[in-house]
């Protein structure tokens, strides 16, 4: 990873225009090859990101980030305040609790609670920044990646997202399409991951584990 402060302004260029005034940020360059612009407040959330895979050409001044459908990310750089590089290694992934895990074991066991003629082909597939939870196919022999939380929020949209991406790389099991299941699944969720083409699944915990025909209900 690269962590860079800098002041700086940020344009986006693609299906619309962004425009960020000069101030000092926190970017980061990812090992994924992802590119994210931060403030020092909104928590986790970026002021603008381009996601793998994507081009940074550094010019002096200037920073493009491109991305593969041609949407840029111009980075106007008036002084570097901090610029550094961190091995962090491989990452073990995310330990879920103890419903998170035991929703994946019932759905890898019926997953035709995840829609009719799903099934499943392994539970914790592998990808280069970790496994999505089940990979299934549905009744039309696509390939289905599903990521499985005990409540929906956007950064699980995200996580999901970033699987699909690489995914759908191999032409194996493109392609691949996402699922985002839970048990509740947040407004803002649902609106991105249906902006994304990922549809929800709403998870009934308890008539999983004691229906023999589990059912869920998808918007």
């Amino acid at each position: 990873m690269r962590l860079v402060i800098a002041r700086c302004s940020v344009d986006y260029v693609g299906r619309l225009t962004a425009h960020l005034p000069s101030a000092q940020r926190l970017i980061l360059v990812k090992a994924d090859g992802s590119v994210s612009i931060h403030a020092d407040d909104r928590a986790y959330k970026p002021l603008n990101w381009m996601s793998p895979p994507c081009i940074l050409q550094e010019a002096p001044g200037v920073w493009t980030v491109t991305n593969k459908l041609g949407e840029q990310l111009v980075l106007t750089i008036e002084a570097v305040l901090h610029d550094s590089s961190h091995e962090l290694g491989v990452d073990p992934g995310l330990v879920k609790d103890g419903v998170e895990a035991h929703l994946q074991i019932l759905l890898a066991a019926h997953p035709r609670a995840l829609g009719d003629g799903m099934t499943l082909v392994r539970r914790e597939y592998p990808t280069p920044i970790g496994p999505v939870d089940l990979l299934c196919r549905d009744g039309e022999g696509r390939s289905v990646a599903v990521e499985i939380k005990r409540r929906g929020e956007i950064d699980g949209v995200e996580q999901l997202t970033r699987y699909l991406e690489l995914m759908n790389r191999d032409p194996l099991l493109a392609p691949v399409r996402g699922i985002f299941a839970a048990q509740e699944i947040k407004p803002q969720a649902r609106v991105l991951a249906l902006d994304r083409g990922i549809d929800c699944v709403t998870l009934d915990y308890d008539a999983l584990r004691g229906a023999d025909d589990p059912t869920a209900r998808l918007f």
